[in-house]
């Protein structure tokens, strides 16, 4: 089960393709971070990774007379289909503040907003349900240190427990608590979430983590148990790793791939 609210019987989603765009409607930047973010989603689907109409992935976009505000998923649409205009903005607490035909979901915007409002550095909240890594979160140890993959991220992953489904604002402050300084965590028996300075970090911070889980539900598939490398050498592998999220690097290195590969399997999230 995902983060849900009640609709109303007789609800129609609207198809995105036939939104007029909204380029030249709002400033340059809040049209740069919308392109970003609806191609975010659509390489997610991409990737295999989406939960149909479920789960979110948010950025932060300049505030407005001093107040901040958020770029989101419309409740119904699909990741693959996700457009720039199609993107909803909404307040600290979900709610839609530009005119849209879509409707939010409130609930699941519980921890993205405290994310964003506890780390200036997230401008981008990255929340997946993918089997793999539902699979690592729903284990006693959580992330092994079987592979390089997980190396790379294994002492910056936070824990945070299971309290249901995210609806209850209260949760918001225990979850800020358990991230920390950190940029990846599992949220126990539910998913895995990173947070990045802009959407190809946190995008590429969610690859290292999904090929992560993947790769330790995998290897457990053997009869022998997996081999897991010492403490020393995950903080090694971690340093070693750490320019691949450092800004202008890794993001300017991946990310033009990224929208070219996108642009010839699923072209049209810039509309």
């Amino acid at each position: 089960m995902a983060e849900t609210i009640g609709v109303e019987p007789g609800f129609n989603v609207p198809d995105p393709q036939t939104l007029p765009s909204l380029k030249g409607k709002v400033s340059d930047e809040e049209w740069r971070l919308r392109c970003e973010l609806a191609a975010t989603y659509r390489l997610v689907a991409l990737y295999g990774w989406d939960d149909m109409i479920f789960t979110h992935i948010s950025a932060r976009c300049p505030d407005e007379r001093g107040r901040p505000r958020f770029l989101i998923n419309p409740y119904g649409v699909f990741f693959e289909e996700m457009t720039a205009s199609a993107l909803v903005k909404v307040d600290v607490d979900g709610n839609v503040v530009a005119e849209t035909p879509y409707f939010s979901n409130p609930a699941g915007f519980t921890i993205h907003s405290a994310v964003h409002m506890a780390r200036e550095d997230a401008h981008c909240v990255l929340h997946l349900h993918t089997p793999y890594g539902v699979a690592v979160s729903a284990q006693k140890g959580g992330l092994k240190r079987y592979t390089q993959f997980a190396m790379i991220v294994h002492d910056d992953v936070a824990y945070h427990d299971y309290e249901g489904i995210a609806t209850d604002l209260d949760e918001r402050e225990r979850l800020v608590k358990d991230l920390g300084s950190r940029s990846f965590m599992i949220l126990k028996n539910h998913g895995t979430l990173t947070v990045g300075a802009n959407c190809a970090t946190a995008f590429l911070r969610m690859y290292f983590l999904e090929q992560a889980c993947r790769a330790q539900i995998l290897a457990q598939c053997d009869q022998e148990t997996p081999l897991e490398e010492p403490p020393a050498m995950a903080a090694k592998v971690l340093q070693q790793g750490a320019p691949a999220f450092a800004p202008g690097l890794g993001d300017n290195l991946a990310w033009p791939g990224l929208l070219r590969k996108l642009n010839r399997e699923n072209p049209g999230y810039d509309r």
